[in-house]
């Protein structure tokens, strides 16, 4: 099964600049993950959904990468049937011209056969 959660917006401290320190701003993210559904045994993207968000909020991280790479440890250890994972962070309001964003994908398949 797939999940998609897109667009997934909230205020968030994060960033580098001066203000970005200091005044949350829009943050966009758009997940996608893979998993093995079993006999009901599903992933609940609501509970997906706020783990992203207390994880960026709480964390108040300075780069988007360093978020990413938090919840590429988080994710998959709360939701134990992921197997891919997708994350794209998006800051839309900290250019005048456009989205900046950044992307991350990771493969979790062969780390839940040694399980």
């Amino acid at each position: 099964m797939r999940i998609f959660i897109e667009n997934l917006t909230f205020e968030a401290i994060l960033g580098i600049l001066p203000q970005e320190r200091r005044t949350p701003q829009p943050i966009r993210i758009d997940i996608t993950i893979e998993y093995d559904y079993r006999d009901g045994d599903f992933i609940d993207y609501a509970q997906v959904a706020e783990l992203v968000r207390e994880t960026i909020r709480s964390e108040r991280f300075e780069l988007i990468e360093e978020a990413l790479t938090q919840l590429f440890v988080r994710l998959p250890r709360t939701f134990t049937r992921i197997e891919t994972l997708r994350i794209k962070i998006a800051k839309p309001a900290i250019l005048p011209d456009a989205v900046v964003a950044v992307e991350d994908f990771r493969n979790f398949r062969q780390s839940l056969q040694i399980r």
